[in-house]
């Protein structure tokens, strides 16, 4: 069945195809009679007018789109509902993709959705260098960068202060009486990763702990991540009675590695994770960690998107930070 056009609501309304698109448009003076004529055919027709093409007319789409680094990480997916419940009370449609840790889908993700004339793009924790993603941002009518900083002129900022959060997660396994911290750190692409190492080695500088480079270690962030970075720090270093995990995903395969290798938690390594996912408080032993309110997160993220939409430069949003909280657990008590 082919797809019902303004010419066809035209010819069953008996008007021009003109009149047709100033009443979907909702432009121009048209005569209550003849509008009601029109829409009664838009109805029998069935018509659905051509988005993109109407996007193109008034300059908006009604359309934003967000793009994160892995949707199967449950941090990321409760960011992204809390961002589409939000989207959707403001009358907006929310495209998500997924980038799976892709730096070259990033990249083009971002050229495809300022092809589809969104709205506003939310680039979650992106993995591009500031270079390569500031000159994507230009093209957008309006961009917001969660969990990374960005020029003021060209995209609002709304981070996690994961310095705060692992200066918080180290001290509290150094005032459980852990002289030997490591960390299961994430990938190197990640601004995360750099914010909560640069917090673990202040909190162990500032305590008069040495700080030992090869203690930590980067992985992909998941559960393997986590598994495989553990065995090798501790290969390394069987010293170590502390690990800070990159999120809990990585903590949930160090928790696996160490009952593997016979270590006991937390009587032998205290563990904690980030991010406090619903499997953190299921696990054994159940997790220490970093939370934080994702899906409230992914709210105030469209929130401020939307005013930076809304507002000349001068008035747009400031960049705003959130603090996590530590929530104790079994891993680290």
């Amino acid at each position: 069945m082919s797809r019902v056009t303004i010419a066809d609501v035209a010819r069953e309304a008996e008007v021009s195809a003109m009149t047709v698109s100033r009443v979907v448009n909702n432009k121009g003076e048209i005569s209550p009679a003849t509008r009601a004529r029109v829409e009664r055919a838009i109805e029998r027709l069935g018509y659905r007018p051509n988005r993109l093409a109407r996007a193109l007319s008034l300059q908006a789409s009604q359309t934003l789109g967000m793009v994160v680094p892995d949707i199967n990480n449950p941090f990321f997916s409760e960011i992204v509902r809390g961002a589409e419940d939000e989207a959707w009370e403001r009358g907006y449609a929310l495209i998500i993709s997924s980038t799976v840790e892709n730096l070259e889908r990033e990249a083009r993700t971002l050229q495809l959705l300022e092809d589809h004339h969104v709205d506003g793009v939310l680039v979650c924790s992106p993995r591009l260098p500031d270079e390569t993603l500031f000159e994507l941002l230009k093209g957008h009518r309006a961009a917001l960068v969660l969990n990374r900083s960005a020029p003021e002129a060209l995209a609002g900022s709304l981070q996690v202060d994961d310095t705060h959060g692992a200066m918080r997660a180290t001290h509290h396994l150094l005032g459980g009486g852990r002289r030997n911290v490591g960390m299961v750190a994430g990938p190197e692409t990640s601004h995360s990763r750099k914010r909560r190492v640069a917090g673990y080695t202040t909190a162990l500088e500032t305590t008069g702990n040495e700080v030992v480079p090869s203690r930590i270690v980067s992985c992909v962030p998941d559960e393997m991540g986590g598994y495989e970075g553990a065995r090798a720090l501790l290969r390394a270093h069987p010293e170590l009675d502390g690990l800070l995990c990159h999120n809990d995903l990585v903590a949930v395969g160090v928790l696996r590695a160490l009952r593997e290798l016979g270590v006991r938690v937390p009587d032998d390594v205290a563990v904690v994770g980030c991010d406090d996912i619903r499997l953190a408080s299921l696990v054994t032993p159940s997790l220490t960690t970093l939370r934080v309110d994702k899906p409230a997160l992914g709210r105030r993220a469209v929130r401020l998107l939307l005013e930076r939409l809304g507002a000349p430069p001068e008035e747009a949003p400031a960049p705003e930070a959130v603090k996590p909280e530590l929530v104790v657990r079994e891993s680290a008590p």
